[in-house]
């Protein structure tokens, strides 16, 4: 079933209708975007920076993104495992305000396990060379924007029926898995010789 007649099974309500387009899910001006960004596929990820199985994705989806560099990566910050998942994904989208969002991105992925505290997601952020102050600072003066994404992209993953992360969008194709590198080439193949 190909991406728009996903989006147009059953949507819920509180949102409206564009916010949940095919369009929407693959251009949404505040969604953050990775590899190339006038690439010939889009890979969309759904993720939260607690689930383990989401962390497992990050370098062979990184090293297919950089060998193909004709894949456009579509971020969805999707915090629905617990409150500091919340947290994590407000202070990551805070960094695109500095042009550094997948620095954070991937400082938060880098954390072992689940059920992170605050705490070490903070020290992350350090470690990985960011402000704290000026971080959550942003964070505190775009929190209505970054609040309505986080809300977009619910309504988008519970849209298409999205029960967990992580889940990939490859071209047509709806991934509810955790790839290895093999595994994202092959979709990867099979999108393409589908368009």
């Amino acid at each position: 079933m190909g991406l728009t007649a996903l989006i147009g099974a059953g949507i819920a309500t509180r949102v409206g209708a564009d916010d949940l387009s095919a369009e929407m899910i693959l251009n949404d001006p505040d969604a953050p975007i990775g590899g190339n960004p006038n690439g010939d596929l889009n890979i969309v990820s759904f993720f939260d920076y607690n689930c383990p199985f989401c962390k497992r994705t990050v370098d062979p989806l990184s090293a297919v993104l950089a060998s193909d560099g004709n894949i456009r990566h579509i971020y969805k910050d999707w915090p629905i495992l617990a409150q500091s998942s919340v947290y994590g994904a407000k202070l990551a989208l805070a960094a695109k305000y500095q042009n550094r969002y997948e620095d954070a991105y991937r400082a938060l992925m880098g954390i072992e396990g689940s059920r992170i505290p605050e705490d070490r997601m903070r020290q992350a952020l350090q470690a990985a060379g960011f402000d704290m102050a000026q971080l959550e600072a942003d964070a505190n003066e775009y929190d209505a924007d970054i609040t309505t994404l986080l809300q977009r992209n619910n309504a988008q993953a519970e849209g298409l029926g999205l029960r967990g992360t992580p889940v990939f969008l490859v071209g047509q194709f709806l991934v509810a898995s955790a790839l290895d590198e093999a595994g994202f080439r092959q979709v990867v193949k099979d999108a393409r010789d589908a368009a």
